[in-house]
């Protein structure tokens, strides 16, 4: 710099003393000129000397911007130098984070992330901003942003208080209560289940239950004659509701296994077995409809040893009651048999400190919002308390039981409604008390952040066998064009990739066909569950292909048509309503909605559907038969062309439909007919009985004598899936 402030103040130095000297000449005195020259040479030394900036405020002030400026470009200078000598900006990453976490952390927009994914082993069609990218992406999309990584700890490690809430420890013996006991009823479908609860209870629930069966699962407090109280479970015995068994038995003290007389051991008799011993829970077995004529008592309990259920009878330690629910008989020694096991339990509860229960049945009342069904297994429950269940959670504003009459507290073992649930908890759930609503909404969080951490583990495990699995193929492909020219390379990526689209949209059209999305809505949560829990036994994708797209509690709305109008699917509902309104709007939409009161009838009609997605099948029917007992040939032009003399031996030939040719049991070919001919007239039907001569469409074809010829139709039957839900 100081190098170049010399250069220009010589120059503006030699341009001052050129301005004097010319400014001299002009007053022409040689004289003066002179006198200047001699007397004044030390005058105009001193004036050369003199800074030209100092005489002149002009040339002054552009030298000092000259300096300021070339200052500036060189602290520019050196500070790029010093920026490029730097650290490049540093991107803290973690594994397994989103591509909109990416663009965060980098400070760019989501679509920076998906350009530098491009031309990459990753399909960046199936990417969203919530996409979970793998290590090798993230280092890729870094690295074309010229940024370096700095791997934090994974954000899923973090750690987080847990602030879920938990049962309380075993209580005090002291301070535990005797309590009655919970009983459930199970067995096979029509054993007469219900019409033993409605003997108990003098009530008729079963006259009211669709097609004579159970499809929920009741909590009812009975008392009986003596003063004792039961808690009964009725649960259903159709196959259909596996799931409501096994949480009947899991929330139950004894189980009363209702057989029938007259039927013996059962699927669901067996299935109720093994549930019970699951559960640890002792069997009382109740052999029902002893009252008919074909009623064999000792059959059942012969068949029972098979299953280890063994009755008193034969050494065993199982209390077997022969009933009637039907006409009464014998109730109270099946009650009694209860009550006696009940105390030999020693049943005890602490009704004191937070609640404890399970909910047994959930669904939406239109006047009342969420509501439960829930057995207290601990603690006192009353009005005001605050509930978590799952991940929901509920203020109580109100408890009824099993009549509908409203309580101001339920104690151990008694069966209690609940409303005032912010969401519908799932059947099963486990029912705690706690502290207050925020404490509530805390567990609620904690326990929701818990399932997505297990969610993004699964997440992460899909994406790693899918990075596996674009390598394999990334791998493969450069073994393939390898050894290849690039020109030639390049056409058959071109070629591929065209057959590829057309392979593509051709599979979408076939698709969208064999494709049946479906939305299930039902009355209460158990039976969504179980209506999903039989979509998880469908095993016929190959045919077509079955895609649950919502399921969920309540009537038919508004939402659920726009649903099922976007994925082109079809509405089940189970004990629900869809009013004229939902009816009218879903007919405008092209949206079919399908309710049912029973479950088999629901399954069956969604196997209906399924099978009219099905393309049909091609059937032939024939329509007559003819043997070959000559052969021979004929001159067409230059052509020689084979005949077969056949007679007719069943039905009638017709020679606009279709023919076979069979040798030894095996088809040889199949087409139409050239000629049908009856001695030297063409005919277009030769009936049974008489001859004929025919020759075929492909000429190549040769007859032998025996050979049979089979005319036939062809008609599209349609197809029926191969899917058995099992009942």
């Amino acid at each position: 710099m100081n190098q170049k402030i010399l250069k220009l103040e010589n120059l503006l130095r030699f341009h001052t003393v050129f301005r004097q000297l010319h400014s001299l000449g002009q007053r022409r005195m040689l004289a003066q000129w002179n006198h200047v020259f001699s007397s004044a040479y030390p005058v105009w030394t001193a004036q050369l000397c003199i800074r030209p900036w100092q005489t002149d405020p002009l040339i002054g002030a552009a030298l000092s911007q000259y300096r300021l400026l070339v200052t500036k470009k060189e602290e520019r200078s050196q500070k790029s130098q010093l920026f490029s000598t730097k650290s490049k900006k540093e991107v803290e990453v973690w594994i397994g984070m989103t591509i909109e976490e990416l663009a965060r952390a980098m400070k760019k927009d989501v679509d920076h992330v998906y350009e530098a994914l491009m031309n990459t082993a990753i399909d960046i069609d199936s990417l969203e901003a919530h996409s979970h990218l793998d290590e090798v992406w993230i280092k890729e999309v870094v690295k074309k942003a010229g940024m370096k990584l700095k791997w934090s700890k994974l954000k899923q490690d973090k750690v987080r208080e847990n602030k879920d809430a938990v049962r309380r420890p075993q209580a005090d013996p002291a301070l535990l209560t005797p309590r009655s006991p919970v009983v459930t009823i199970m067995g096979h479908v029509d054993h007469g289940k219900t019409t033993l609860l409605d003997q108990l209870r003098k009530t008729q629930v079963a006259a009211m239950e669709a097609g004579g069966i159970t499809q929920h699962i009741g909590a009812f407090l009975v008392s009986l004659p003596s003063g004792e109280k039961i808690t009964f479970l009725d649960t259903p015995g159709h196959a259909a509701f596996s799931a409501m068994r096994a949480r009947g038995a899991q929330v139950t003290d004894i189980v009363v296994l209702v057989v029938a007389a007259d039927d013996g051991v059962m699927k669901q008799t067996v299935e109720s077995i093994q549930h019970a011993k699951d559960a640890q829970v002792p069997v009382v077995l109740a052999i029902n409809k002893c009252d008919k004529a074909e009623a064999d008592p000792e059959k059942v309990k012969k068949e029972l040893l098979a299953y280890d259920v063994v009755c008193e009878d034969y050494g065993g330690d199982v209390q077997a009651v022969h009933i009637s629910a039907l006409t009464g008989d014998n109730l109270m020694a099946l009650a009694e048999a209860t009550i006696a096991l009940a105390e030999m339990l020693e049943l005890k509860a602490d009704p004191t400190g937070p609640v404890e229960g399970t909910v047994i049945e959930s669904f939406t009342d239109k006047g009342r919002g969420p509501v439960t069904t829930a057995i207290i297994q601990r603690g006192t429950l009353r009005k005001g308390s605050i509930l978590v269940a799952g991940k929901s959670w509920a203020k109580v504003r109100l408890m009824f039981d099993e009549n509908g009459k409203t309580i101001h507290e339920a104690c151990p073992s008694m069966p209690v409604g609940i409303v005032g649930w912010r969401d519908l908890p799932s059947a099963g759930d486990e029912i705690l008390e706690v502290e207050s609503e925020p404490r509530a909404r805390a567990v609620v969080d904690w326990r929701k952040y818990e399932r997505e951490q297990e969610k993004n583990k699964e997440d992460l495990k899909i994406i790693e066998e899918k990075r596996k699995e674009h390598q394999e193929a990334h791998q493969k492909a450069r073994e393939k064009y390898g050894n290849m020219h690039w020109k030639q390379r390049s056409f058959l990526k071109y070629q591929e990739k065209k057959e590829q689209k057309h392979l593509k949209s051709k599979e979408k059209e076939e698709g969208d066909s064999h494709i049946l999305p479906i939305i299930i809505k039902g009355d209460v949560d158990g039976s969504v569950e179980a209506i999903v829990n039989i979509m998880d036994t469908y095993d016929a994708s190959h045919e077509c292909k079955l895609e649950l797209v919502h399921f969920g509690v309540g009537d038919v709305s508004e939402n659920d048509i726009n649903l099922a109008e976007t994925f082109r699917g079809v509405i089940y509902g189970f004990n629900v309503n869809a009013g004229n309104v939902i009816q009218k709007s879903a007919a405008k939409k092209g949206v079919k909605i399908k309710l049912h009161k029973i479950i088999y009838h629901l399954i069956e009609d969604l196997q209906e559907e399924l099978s009219s997605r099905l393309p049909c099948t091609v059937e032939e029917y024939p329509i007559g038969e003819a043997s070959i007992l000559a052969t021979f040939s004929i001159t067409e032009g230059k052509k020689k062309v084979p005949v077969a003399g056949c007679r007719v031996q069943k039905g009638q030939l017709e020679k606009q439909k279709k023919f076979k040719l069979i040798r030894n049991g095996d088809v040889i070919w199949k087409g139409s007919l050239t000629s049908l001919k009856h001695h030297k007239d063409d005919v277009s039907v030769i009936k049974t009985g008489m001859d004929c001569g025919l020759s075929l469409s492909e000429e190549k074809i040769e007859f032998k004598v025996g050979d049979e010829i089979v005319c036939y139709e062809e008609k599209e039957v349609p197809a029926k899936t191969s899917w058995d839900p099992g009942f």
